[in-house]
């Protein structure tokens, strides 16, 4: 069985199913025409009509410009991310060493010393911003 799909036509339709055919409306089964957004084109088309005259097109048509394709999304250095972190005032922080293991021999004071949070050093800026590149960082924070 052949069906046509046309959304123009105008003659309602028969359609066989099984021992007896059935007409149907030809309004049930065409759908109004759509815009890229879903708006009937048919409303598009009457609000966006104005009073003034149009005019007429001429021969020569704007031709629609690709803008090219975006650039590539920069992939974050899962690793680095868990290693530094930035401050409040958009400064890099990261772990001192030497506090993972072989902690008997080291004094109290030394190990509360390597606690501590310090700031990478700015000419380690750089390296860091270019595994991390989403980080917000302030540069010129002290």
């Amino acid at each position: 069985m052949a069906l046509s799909l046309s959304l123009a036509r105008a003659a309602p339709l028969a359609v066989s199913a099984g021992a007896g055919a059935r007409r149907l409306p030809a309004a049930s089964l065409a759908f109004p025409p759509k815009s890229f957004f879903g708006a009937p084109l048919a409303a598009t088309a009457a609000s966006v009509a104005s009073p003034l005259p149009r005019k007429p097109a001429t021969s020569t048509s704007l031709a629609v410009v690709a803008a090219g394709k975006k650039g590539y999304k920069m992939k974050t250095h899962k690793a680095s991310a868990k290693r530094f972190r930035v401050t409040g005032r958009g400064k890099i922080v990261r772990r001192c060493a030497g506090k993972q293991h072989l902690l008997g021999k080291k004094n109290t004071k030394r190990k509360k010393r390597l606690s501590k949070m310090v700031q990478v050093n700015k000419s380690d800026y750089d390296n860091v911003t270019g595994a991390l590149p989403y980080l917000k960082v302030n540069r010129k924070a002290d």
